[in-house]
């Protein structure tokens, strides 16, 4: 496999007091969370006067997305969920949506990592009662969780293919910023392949081969569609870039049309993992990198970190040729800036997948080699 992703430089927009300028790099962006700790929780039930009309017979058909985003909105509205952590949202609030009618629901990683064992999550979709969810499996590195509730009617949304996302298309945005559910905002596809890093910790980081958006997305759109106008997933609602609080503004703020969202095929594939297993895993080539090198491309550590060492013995950089002290300086023809950006472009690949490799030596030598990708479970 060649040729396959390009990742152009991108405007550094950094929450954590960076510069905000024309450099080429990552963006750095923010988790949409929505807990009380923002001060945001679920509004204030209000009376509904529906509620005395008499039923109807029968119920509506489903509505069809008929390329509209009206028509969009109707139709795949009852399938997105306002997700509350912990008693009344307490702890954090986010957004969801059915993938499998039988109860699975998708939604992010850092919307249910706040969850204690005892604590509740609770899934509520339009115009049904609350419902408690059981965590069927969760992934930090894709920012992906999955969630399954007592149902076996539900009704699940279609991922879009990757090749049928253009750059400059119409998406819709649909969840529950600040806790108000079935909020949908639009725009279009700014960019593919955007190299965000997201997460506070080592742990929770997430590295992602975004989809840019301009939709309105904010905190609480977590773990919701980017949707085409036929009704498809085409990514995850997962971070947002904000201006740096050393710029005046007064703190984190909310959509500035810089919005990024988890591929489909990536969160189709890590949530699929997840139902069948519990559990899932993202490519790997069986090295450490050193995060001091500072020069062109993604270094290999020359010694040891603890017992880990610098190349794994059998592993898929080993069985290529690739030594400690080697420098990584492109996958597939796409340039590797440094080593969080070669960590992004290898887990845009699966488990298995066949990547070219350009190595600059010891000796300033380079070479092109192929490397098959492990799975990070092997």
């Amino acid at each position: 496999m060649s040729g396959r992703r390009s990742l152009a430089p991108v405007v550094v927009v950094s929450v954590l007091g960076g510069l905000l300028g024309g450099m080429g790099g990552f963006v750095l962006a923010d988790r949409l969370d929505a807990s009380a700790e923002q001060g945001t929780s679920a509004p204030p039930a209000v009376e509904d006067p529906a509620q005395d009309a008499p039923e109807a017979s029968s119920p509506p058909p489903p509505a069809q997305a008929d390329g509209t985003v009206s028509g969009l909105s109707q139709a795949v509205l009852p399938s997105v969920a306002l997700i509350s952590i912990g008693e009344d949202g307490e702890l954090g609030l986010g957004s969801g949506f059915v993938v499998r009618e039988d109860g699975y629901l998708l939604t992010n990683h850092h919307v249910v990592a706040v969850a204690g064992e005892e604590d509740a999550i609770v899934v509520e979709l339009p115009g049904e009662d609350p419902m408690t969810a059981e965590l069927v499996g969760s992934d930090p590195a894709y920012d992906i969780a999955v969630l399954r509730v007592d149902r076996t009617d539900l009704r699940p949304l279609a991922f879009a293919e990757a090749d049928t996302v253009r750059v400059g298309q119409t998406v819709v945005a649909v969840g529950a910023p600040l806790g108000l559910d079935s909020t949908v905002t639009s725009g279009i596809v700014s960019a593919k392949d955007r190299p965000v890093v997201a997460g506070d910790t080592q742990e929770s980081t997430s590295y992602i081969s975004a989809i840019q958006t301009d939709a309105a997305i904010n905190p609480g759109n977590s773990g919701g569609p980017l949707l085409d106008l036929s009704g498809r997933v085409v990514g995850v609602n997962s971070a947002i870039a904000q201006v740096p609080q050393a710029a005046g503004f007064g703190g984190p703020s909310g959509s500035i049309g810089l919005g990024f969202a988890v591929p489909a095929e990536q969160a189709d594939r890590t949530a699929t993992q997840l139902i069948e297993t519990g559990t899932s895993e993202y490519p790997v080539m069986g090295v450490l990198v050193d995060l001091t090198y500072t020069g062109d491309g993604a270094r290999v550590r020359e010694e040891a970190a603890g017992e880990e060492p610098p190349v794994v013995p059998g592993g898929p950089a080993d069985l290529a040729g690739i030594r400690p002290g080697d420098v990584i300086l492109s996958v597939d023809g796409t340039e590797i800036r440094d080593s969080q950006h070669l960590i992004v472009v290898l887990r845009s690949y699966a488990v298995g997948d066949t990547v070219e490799l350009e190595i600059r030596d010891g000796d300033d030598g380079s070479r092109t080699v192929p490397v098959t990708l492990a799975g990070s479970g092997g």
